[in-house]
């Protein structure tokens, strides 16, 4: 066997005999006296398993759990106590630990459990990736999520049409990504397309082409992005956002699995697998009449559901972790770690712009940081102010006076976003612009992202 066993204890008894148990069961054993000693190695070295005591001075075994976790997250980790109580190992079990108990125990209780957390370090559920090396890794530990990442497979084999709906920064693309990757379209393009950043009067050349002398400034054919995405798989991302006008166009392109180039006469064949994405309830948008419905079923063939990142905080260690390793590569830094205080500051946060956000703050963080060590001082969090509570309401004032006064504050607290306001109040872009029109502004025509 070459799978790496750290045993991390105060007491060097303990490590020693510990050691020569699981020695004899074949393995590779390393011992640290200490969790600062461990977490140092573990950043070093490859460890399949750590068998940590529960009670040691400086970092006891829970926060040895979390730390370890960040750093490699599918590994599996044992504590062993000489005072159990129930509390610890509930705590124990909900940070991930693969099994909790108590001193003394007998040597082929110690090797039965070591041969599952094996297994368990092995198994595949974390890493989508299974022998497709190219596919980037989603690192989760939450049971929602693991439960999304097992039906990928499944899903890409069906060639559906699939609607992903999560809050903005959940990593709807990233696993619109895995799917394309994980499908047998998968040797031909990957066309993103953002919805809600191309203006009205583009988006059907955007999407089905021109022909040249078409419109003014056509000064050569553009080929769309559904023919470029011929035999491979489409993201219309934010695909609530697409105006009514023109989700009659592409309802007739799923039918028909043809388009037309925007002058032109001639029908172009396309074989596409289409995934959505949206940010907003879109059930609510199709009662409202916002969304066609019969567009909404030729989408939503299979859903899926990206719950966010205050919903599954069991993720927020590792992630963490992950984005400390690819910041400090990117700004060619030592890899810092990371004190209990900053993850306790993570971990009470409430991540409205979910793993987005979580990713920013920690790439702020690690340039910041000094002496090769991440504190709470170094984690700056987006301080969001809550627009109502800032806006008195004066009793006597009709309801437009007020929604208007809302709006134009609003937007000019994320200085005109129209993106983020519209994520703030709950309501689409489409409806602050169609407001704005309403309320006698000029409409504009630019990215509402920017």
């Amino acid at each position: 066997m070459n799978e790496q066993i750290l045993i991390v204890d105060d007491e060097p008894l303990m490590c020693k005999s510990l050691g020569e148990v699981v020695r004899r069961a074949g393995y590779n054993v390393v011992t640290a006296s200490n969790g600062y000693e461990a977490l140092e190695y573990l950043q070093q070295e490859q460890v399949s398993v750590i068998i940590t005591d529960m009670n040691m001075p400086k970092m006891d075994g829970i926060e040895v759990l979390k730390q370890a976790k960040a750093i490699i997250p599918n590994i599996s980790v044992i504590i062993i106590t000489g005072y159990a109580t129930v509390d610890t190992a509930v705590e124990a079990m909900k940070y991930g630990a693969i099994d909790y108990i108590t001193k003394p125990f007998p040597p082929t209780k110690i090797n039965s459990i070591i041969e599952k957390a094996v297994n368990n370090y092995y198994a595949p559920h974390i890493n989508i990736s299974h022998d497709r090396p190219q596919i980037q890794k989603i690192i989760s530990s939450n049971p929602q999520m693991i439960e999304i990442l097992n039906k990928i497979d499944l899903i890409a084999k069906s060639d559906s049409n699939v609607l992903i709906q999560g809050e903005s920064g959940t990593g709807k693309e990233l696993i619109a990504k895995a799917i394309h990757l994980h499908s047998n379209r998968n040797n031909h393009s990957f066309v993103a397309v953002n919805c809600a950043a191309i203006p009205e009067g583009v988006l059907e050349s955007e999407l089905f082409g021109h022909e040249k002398g078409a419109f003014t400034g056509a000064i050569s054919r553009r080929i769309g992005k559904f023919e470029l995405a011929h035999n491979g798989t489409i993201l219309l991302d934010e695909v609530s956002e697409m105006p009514k006008s023109f989700q009659a166009k592409l309802l007739r392109v799923i039918q028909e699995k043809e388009i037309t180039r925007i002058g032109g006469n001639n029908q172009v064949k396309v074989d596409v697998r289409i995934i959505a994405t949206t940010n907003r309830d879109i059930l609510e948008e199709v009662d409202n009449g916002a969304f066609r419905e019969d567009l909404f079923y030729r989408l939503c063939v299979i859903p899926v559901f990206i719950p966010p990142l205050r919903e599954r905080k069991d993720d927020i260690v590792s992630l963490t972790n992950h984005f400390v390793k690819k910041s400090a590569t990117k700004m060619r830094k030592d890899i810092p770690i990371i004190s209990k205080d900053a993850i306790d500051v993570l971990l009470n946060y409430n991540w409205l712009g979910n793993v987005r956000e979580l990713e920013n703050t920690i790439e702020r963080a690690v340039a910041l940081c000094t002496n090769g060590n991440i504190s709470k001082n170094d984690i700056i969090l987006n301080q969001r102010k809550n627009t109502s509570k800032h806006t008195p309401i004066q009793v006597g004032r009709s309801l437009n006076d007020v929604e208007k006064e809302l709006i134009l504050k609003t937007l000019e607290e994320v200085k005109g976003n129209k993106q983020k306001a519209a994520d703030i109040l709950g309501i689409t872009t489409k409806t602050i612009r169609n407001k704005l029109r309403q309320y006698g502004y000029e409409q504009d025509t630019e990215d509402d992202n920017s």
